[in-house]
């Protein structure tokens, strides 16, 4: 379509950041403090400050216009991060590395959503919103599987401040040149359209419930498995195994959107959920780094499809003037749990070793099809159903 490729080029580079922020933070903290625990604390902080800030961000976004939100933002997310990294390596006071962490996720736009919200804005009411979601999600996966291996190898075989510096980047440039894309930017609603926020309507907190649980594995995994890779001397495979993980969300995102569905999304969403605690079952029994890859692989098969489907929803429940704040919501239910998961998941592998820790994300997992299983109904509306 006319305009696309100049803003997906740029949201693809701009949010690059969100499968190496994480774990880069935890690589530098864990070199300089060798703890995970610690590690996963400030990663935590980084998390929860973005999901706090998502929906904020989203809101003034439907409210101004992306271009006039993002700019602004994105300049200051990379003053903090730098702010964050010249504490690390002058070694200055632990608290320096929670303070400057909350500035940095404070002020990181969410990319993902704003992509998303130009796709529904050109494609609002057409069966090719479904492929251009699913689309997005391929290409998130593409990021998860290229950033976790790019960040731990820069940080572990060039410098541990490397793979940040290079996150850093990205994010800025990427974000300014999707913000000069002015001709896909959805337009401002009225602001007398505009009430209230998407997280009352009960079928978004219905997913956003389940978007927590899930995001906890995905921080509990990320931190567990750089230990568990650790442990049998190779820390650099670490970023392997991750990829491996988002490897099959990505082969999973091809062929889910590559399909015309006939089972109502309330049904796919719930299904998607139980695969995937389902997938997650083999890496609480499994010591060998190769056989540990595959498993990653097979449990990642139902991510892209559940996520897809979480957005679809969300584009058929919320009103097109929170559209954004709505989408938003996603992200940050996901920041919060993948927050929960680093923390605990370091208190765990601190405690326990890697494969007993791997545990709690199974936990998660079924907690995530649990909520989804009871509030179902919540996401049966005549719209919703399509």
């Amino acid at each position: 379509m006319p305009g696309v490729k100049g803003f997906v080029v740029a949201g693809f580079f701009g949010r690059m950041p969100m499968s190496m922020l994480g774990i880069g933070v935890i690589l530098l903290i864990e070199a300089l403090t060798d703890s995970y625990a610690t590690a996963g604390a400030v990663a935590a902080t980084v998390s929860v400050s973005l999901a706090v800030a998502a929906p904020l961000s989203g809101r003034l976004v439907d409210r101004f216009g992306q271009a006039r939100v993002v700019v602004p933002l994105v300049l200051t997310h990379g003053a903090a991060l730098t702010g964050m990294m010249l504490c690390a390596h002058h070694g200055a006071p632990y608290w320096t590395l929670f303070a400057t962490g909350v500035a940095v996720g404070l002020s990181a736009p969410s990319l993902g959503s704003l992509v998303r919200a130009r796709w529904s804005h050109l494609l609002a009411g057409s069966a090719r919103l479904h492929t251009a979601f699913s689309f997005e999600s391929v290409a998130d996966e593409v990021i998860f599987v290229g950033g976790p291996a790019l960040v731990t190898a820069l940080a572990t075989m060039v410098n541990p401040y490397a793979g940040l510096i290079v996150a850093l980047t990205c994010t800025v440039v990427g974000t300014i040149a999707f913000a000069l894309q002015r001709g896909t930017e959805p337009p401002v609603r009225p602001r007398e359209t505009r009430s209230g926020t998407p997280i009352t309507i009960p079928g978004v907190a219905l997913m956003s419930c389940a978007f927590l649980a899930m995001g906890a594995v995905f921080g509990s995994v990320d931190l567990i498995t750089v230990a568990f890779a650790e442990e049998r001397g190779a820390k650099p495979v670490a970023g392997l195994l991750l990829a491996s993980f988002a490897g099959g969300s990505l082969v999973s995102g091809l062929w889910y959107g590559a399909r015309r569905w006939s089972i109502p999304l309330s049904s796919r969403f719930v299904r998607s959920l139980g695969v995937f605690a389902v997938g997650l079952t083999p890496i609480m029994l499994i010591d060998d780094l190769r056989v540990m890859a595959g498993a990653l692989f097979l449990a990642g098969l139902a991510i892209s499809p559940t996520i897809i489907t979480g957005y679809s929803l969300t584009e058929r429940l919320v009103p097109a003037s929170l559209l954004t704040e709505g989408m938003s919501w996603i992200s940050t239910s996901v920041g919060f749990g993948v927050a929960a998961g680093a923390w605990a998941g370091g208190r765990l592998t601190d405690a326990f070793g890697a494969s007993n820790a791997y545990g709690f994300s199974f936990a998660c997992a079924l907690l995530a099809v649990t909520v989804g299983v009871g509030g179902s109904a919540w996401l049966r509306t005549p719209v919703a159903q399509q």
